[in-house]
């Protein structure tokens, strides 16, 4: 018997998915449970495995291409005299255009030509089936350094060995696929010249590759960050922006960063803790009703080098401690680096941070994401002269907030009164984050 493997949806918005690497060849046993193949989709890399036992016969689509959700990418035989007939039925139909499952909300009856064989991996160890999971970045960076993969214990999710578990093996620390978090960062000094960052976050620029002059295809995070964006043109959208004195903040970071606190995680729970009071900013529009969510989730938004967009989600930001909520950022951001963050830590955001206070932006407006109701963008924190109520003239660091909300449910007033709460939180109750 033959059965096909198809482009699986690692995702509900992916449509299509690209061919990372084929793990097995052509005409090698393939266990039940075994990763066969690995698949980008429009956020992560994952494991496709196979649900039969038998040998890879043909692949329909080579590393590097790309096919639509549904479509065979590859045949199974069951038995190795079947390996050749499965040859020419994938000669026959060499993009598998005639093997596109079909897609319906009833079960299909199994047939003796076409099955569905994968599944993504959510439970993989870097020794599962006796072969060590490692991800495609790692595979090649390991071969680069000559770096035994059998000799390295797997940090990344369900013990994957990651390309920074290389790096640490080879002894060597690259930057090249560390993605620019455009995430809030601890605010500038209140000197008149702020200080330029020991380690300054990598900068988004053109890809390596590219060429002046060249047209280059958008990778499959792009295309994602492009239909989300097209979606979120439908919606009428307003600004209200806000100034806020960070000197408190300021004092309370440098006091507990020694305990692996981040600025991420301060504002984080800063606007976790602000939502508590004004539900509707963390609410949604759903069709003729407003949706208030049952979970404050924060996401994030970083920018990958290698192009597109993902946010990482601190889920139940405002219930998880100040400690618990830096580590879970570290953990967030190391998944992201690999590209193996699971749905649920990127789609379930219901609120969205953006800085771009890194690249010293004063102030700037963010697109609403689909599917939520307010998007704070966060700028540099800059020192400011400023007076005092009795008139006395001072320095004091201050950053600019703006946040974008759906108009459908969120009026000026929410917006507003919101963001005088956060800026309230910050600059005269931040240490009562650390409760």
């Amino acid at each position: 018997m033959i059965h096909d493997i198809f482009m699986p949806a690692l995702s509900s918005t992916m449509t299509e998915g690209k061919i990372v690497e084929w793990v097995k060849s052509p005409g090698e046993k393939i266990e039940k449970g075994e990763t066969v193949v690995i698949v980008e989709s429009d956020k992560a890399d994952m494991d496709v495995e196979s649900f039969n036992e038998g040998f890879l016969a043909a692949i329909l689509v080579e590393a590097g291409d790309t096919a639509p959700v549904g479509q065979a990418i590859a045949l199974v035989a069951e038995t190795e005299a079947e390996i050749e007939e499965a040859k020419k039925q994938a000669a026959s139909s060499p993009n598998g255009s005639t093997l596109t499952a079909s897609v319906s909300s009833e079960p299909e009856p199994q047939s003796t030509t076409t099955q569905a064989t994968t599944t993504t991996s959510t439970t993989t160890s870097s020794r599962g089936n006796g072969r060590i999971i490692a991800s495609p970045r790692a595979r090649k960076l390991a071969k680069e350094l000559n770096v035994d993969l059998k000799s390295i214990p797997g940090s990344g999710p369900y013990g994957r060995i990651v390309a920074l578990d290389i790096e640490q093996a080879a002894g060597k620390t690259t930057t090249t696929t560390k993605p620019a978090l455009i995430s809030p960062t601890a605010p500038q000094a209140s000197t008149p010249q702020p200080k330029a960052p020991a380690a300054p976050p990598a900068l988004i620029s053109t890809p390596v590759s590219a060429v002046p002059g060249e047209t280059v295809p958008l990778n499959t995070l792009q295309k994602a960050v492009v239909q989300n964006m097209m979606v979120s043109l439908q919606v009428p959208t307003f600004h209200v922006g806000y100034t806020i004195t960070t000197d408190a903040l300021d004092r309370l970071y440098q006091q507990i960063k020694s305990k692996g606190v981040t600025m991420t995680a301060l504002l984080a729970k800063a606007v976790a803790v602000t939502i508590q009071k004004h539900p509707i900013v963390n609410a949604s529009y759903v069709e003729g009703g407003i949706k208030y969510n049952s979970s404050i989730n924060i996401a994030v938004a970083v920018a990958m080098n290698d192009g597109g967009l993902i946010t990482p989600v601190l889920q139940n930001a405002d219930k998880l401690d100040l400690y618990s909520l830096s580590r879970s950022w570290k953990d967030l951001v190391d998944r992201a680096r690999a590209k193996q963050l699971q749905p649920e830590q990127y789609n379930t955001g219901t609120f969205t941070l953006s800085n771009l206070g890194m690249f010293g932006v004063d102030r700037f407006d963010a697109i609403l994401p689909p599917g939520q109701g307010s998007i704070l963008a966060v700028g540099a924190a800059r020192p400011q002269v400023v007076a005092n109520n009795e008139g006395m003239m001072g320095i004091q660091p201050q950053m600019s907030v703006n946040i974008t909300c759906d108009h459908r449910i969120i009026y000026g007033t929410h917006a507003a009164a919101f963001l005088q709460d956060l800026a309230k939180l910050i600059e005269t109750e931040p240490q009562s984050l650390t409760l």
